[in-house]
This record gives structure tokens, sequence and C-alpha cells, in this order.
């Protein structure tokens, strides 16, 4: 019995190991693409028991946002999504709270993506 439930934790640790790594590697693949459009500004939302947020906006020369991609939830099931409604808006037009008005998570993830520029 103890050997089974051994067995079945190591097995499912393997799971998410496996998992894992291919959540990452498409997240990498898809913000590559992402840093390839432009300067690119990127926000994480904290928090240990509740959905994590990672929003990632690429910027033009005039610093309107021409690609973006958000990846939201808890398992390693989330997949990064683009987030087509922010499209063409400019930086300085860009408001969270108006945006989700909702979810605090998202609010600070695109919070912190308008604030940080990485080009």
């Amino acid at each position: 019995m103890i050997n089974a439930l051994i067995a079945i934790a190591v097995i499912a640790w393997l799971s998410q190991l496996v998992l894992g790594g291919w959540q990452i590697r498409h997240f990498n693949r898809a913000f590559d693409q992402l840093c390839q459009k432009g300067a690119v500004g990127i926000g994480r939302s904290g928090g240990r028991f509740k959905p994590r947020v990672v929003i990632a906006l690429a910027f033009d020369e005039q610093q309107n946002i021409c690609d973006s991609l958000m990846m939201k939830g808890i398992t390693i099931f989330a997949r990064p999504l683009p987030l087509s409604q922010l499209h063409g808006i400019n930086r300085k037009e860009l408001q969270p709270d108006v945006i989700f008005p909702h979810d605090q998570n998202c609010q600070n993830a695109l919070s912190l993506a308008i604030k940080v520029k990485h080009g």
C-alpha cells in the first residue's frame, strides 16, 4: 500500500515537471514573438493561492500596443492568449481599472506592464 502511494506521488511529481516545462516552452515562444514586434512591458500579479496573471505588451514607436499576451491561472494548463481588445491603444490611454473592472490581479499586472519597458 505504501509503495503504491509512493509510486503515485512520484508519477504526479514527474507529470507536473513535464507539463510545467511544456507550459514554460509555450510562454517563451509567445514572448519571443512579442519581443520581435517592439519594446515590451511586462507585469505580473502576485498571490500564492489565487490565480496569477502575467501580462506582456509590445509597444510600437508611437507607444501604441501592437501585440500582447496574457497568461492567467493556477494550474499548468494556463496558456498565453492575446489581449486583442488592447491593440492600437496608446500607453497613456490605458486605464487598468476600466479595462479590468472586476479583476484586481489583472489590474495589477497591467499597471506593471504599462510602467516597465524592455526594448
